[in-house]
């Protein structure tokens, strides 16, 4: 296959190189005149594992912009979207906070367009650059017309080895709105690895690509939290409690508690984390991680009062389920009981019914309804006209008549 990069910086060389390695023909322009000379001298100033051996025989075709639309099929965009010094996280965090700085993002897009609108060809153009959800469309489309077939393919590598990362990936992500790039996309990557493929919207893709570096973040920062905790104390050795966290693996190190609902609860949950909090402030730690995690809860829980109030007009609130989790008749700590609290702290009036605490059968009538608990009785219940039913799980299908609204999906 033909395949074109616009960049061939840090994350664009390297891929440029596996893809050459393969068998594809590849061309390749960069603004920087560096680029030409790491091609031609076959050397790289940086450190880059496996990358310095590909350069050795590598057949990439050093283009205009031009040469790189006309001899192309597809064409990968691996532009930078930087910050500035002040957020790279080596200084302390300033308190303005910026969106990424998409300028060079924004003029190579549109050359490039410009360029395949004068060749007159639609082209398959897919955008790698690490951008926030809602960019592509709103800052991105406006420049392209309609011979660019638009998809975004962000990687999930780590400068350094970012060979090995984009010759054996975890998952390829695909945010697509036109089905022919996904389709040219897929193909060219089954010719450097068989790994499975997700497919979602764009802004979907933009969405994964950010919350898979945050995930990255939250799991370090709690193991350096246990690591001072354990300096703090007495026969804790930070390693040996992690190690005894690797064996969670059907509830730590898995995808459940990673959809979207309600706060967690039960006996457990948030009394730990309350006296953890204590603990914490015991022990002079850094940083209250316990405490803001009940923070977060509480503050989530108090977004959903307001979508509540946003969304009932002039009906009767009902929240169904008081229990802290599915199939159970448990409701201490229960995250549906605190949202009640929440909205009587708002003088709403609120009832609450839960199939496996009630000795009695609820009858429906035209209200708002909120989803607490994720019981499957609820999947049964026809809402009379004109409720509005308002689900943090995402479990009620539309009804005639009533307005479902699905939190977050």
């Amino acid at each position: 296959m033909n395949v074109g990069f616009i960049g061939l910086g840090k994350l664009g060389l390297p891929c440029a190189l596996v893809l050459d390695n393969v068998g594809h023909n590849v061309y390749g322009y960069d603004i920087s005149p560096e680029v030409k000379d790491i091609l031609d001298t076959k050397k790289i100033p940086y450190r880059e594992a496996g990358t310095p051996e590909l350069l050795q025989n590598h057949k990439i075709n050093w283009s205009s912009v031009k040469e790189v639309v006309s001899n192309s099929e597809i064409i990968f965009v691996p532009i930078q979207t930087p910050h500035d010094e002040r957020y790279e996280g080596t200084t302390r965090l300033p308190e303005e906070r910026v969106d990424f700085d998409y300028t060079y993002l924004k003029a190579g897009m549109k050359t490039l367009s410009d360029e395949i609108k004068r060749q007159g060809e639609n082209k398959i153009v897919v955008i790698i650059s690490t951008v926030l959800p809602g960019t592509i469309r709103k800052e991105i489309k406006p420049l392209l017309n309609e011979h660019v077939k638009l998809c975004y393919n962000p990687f999930f590598i780590a400068m350094g080895t970012t060979r090995n990362d984009f010759e054996n990936p975890e998952f390829v992500l695909f945010g697509m709105d036109d089905e022919e790039a996904y389709n040219k996309a897929k193909e060219l990557y089954s010719t450097v690895h068989n790994k499975p493929v997700y497919k979602c919207s764009i802004e979907e893709a933009e969405m994964i690509k950010v919350t898979y570096n945050t995930y990255i973040t939250m799991k370090i920062c709690l193991a350096n939290v246990v690591m001072e905790a354990a300096h703090k104390l007495e026969n804790v050795n930070c390693d040996n409690v992690m190690k005894g966290l690797f064996l969670g693996h059907d509830r730590l190190m898995s995808p459940k508690y990673l959809l979207g609902g309600m706060g967690d609860g039960g006996g457990c949950h948030p009394r730990d984390n309350i006296a953890l909090s204590w603990l914490a402030k015991k022990i002079d730690m850094s940083y209250d991680w316990y405490e803001n995690l009940m923070i977060c809860r509480e503050e989530q829980t108090d977004w959903l009062a307001d979508l509540i109030h946003e969304h009932r007009g002039d009906l009767p609130v009902t929240i169904l389920g008081k229990c802290f989790k599915k199939e159970t008749n448990l409701t201490v700590g229960s995250p549906s009981i605190l949202l009640k609290n929440l909205l009587e702290e708002r003088a709403e009036q609120v009832d609450m019914y839960d199939p496996w605490v009630d000795d009695h059968e609820i009858q429906l009538t035209k209200q708002c309804y909120f989803i607490g608990t994720n019981h499957d009785k609820f999947l049964d219940y026809k809402f009379p006209a004109g409720s509005v039913v308002l689900d943090p799980w995402g479990m009620i299908q539309d009804q005639p008549g009533v307005n479902v609204i699905r939190i977050g999906r």
